[in-house]
């Protein structure tokens, strides 16, 4: 064999490897994501096989082989904690009664965070004006008290946050659809529907008073 087809046979052994090389690569990639009955290779399993209890399962660890456990007694998921009586219940914690005032600041913002809260909440029953007269009464349902009603005026602030919190009668509670601040600016915003229907000329400020008729 002369020394040209030396070179001729190594430059085509040389391309023919580099071609079986592709198709193997290629090959091995199409491979890949396809599916296989044979177990995966995991070179750290650790994230496969954890040293864990399935639900219902036996531990003899515990007297009563059971490894799921109730909570500790007190436990309170974090975020959940509700030490503060007045603010989440409405309720002083020294004397158990009702607070009479919200213990929310109450502002011009606050009031119309209450407004919006009521009128998407409150006002299909009690109506935009708090008079009772929404409009599921014309579908059957029983017409609620006026928030104008001489005995819920009197009622403590206390008491209005219970009610909208836990229900009453036939009034669904909306403690878990309504967050604890906004059901405090609810009842702002009856107090301030209650004083408009109930106002006097010592409640229009000064300067607008010539405005009235």
């Amino acid at each position: 064999m002369t020394r040209q087809n030396s070179i001729i046979c190594a430059v085509f052994l040389v391309a023919v490897a580099a071609i079986l090389s592709a198709v193997m690569l290629l090959f091995g990639g199409c491979v890949r994501g396809m599916p296989s009955k044979k177990p995966p290779i995991h070179i750290i399993a650790d994230m496969d096989d954890q040293p864990k209890f399935k639900p219902q399962s036996e531990n003899d660890f515990f007297p009563d082989s059971a490894s799921m456990r109730l909570l500790v007694p007190g436990t309170v998921a974090q975020g959940w904690l509700r030490e503060d009586m007045i603010f989440h219940q409405g309720v002083d914690p020294q004397t158990e009664d009702f607070v009479t005032r919200s213990p929310v600041e109450i502002t011009l913002t606050g009031l119309q965070r209450g407004r919006e809260r009521f009128n998407i909440y409150c006002s299909v029953c009690h109506s935009r004006l708090g008079d009772g007269k929404g409009i599921m009464l014309e579908r059957g349902y029983p017409p609620p008290t006026s928030y104008h009603d001489d005995r819920i005026r009197s009622y403590p602030d206390g008491y209005i946050f219970d009610v909208i919190t836990n229900g009453i009668r036939n009034m669904p509670g909306y403690g878990q659809q309504i967050p604890v601040e906004d059901r405090w600016k609810i009842v702002s915003y009856v107090r301030a529907l209650q004083r408009s229907e109930h106002a006097s000329l010592d409640d229009v400020p000064i300067e607008m008073r010539d405005q009235l008729k």
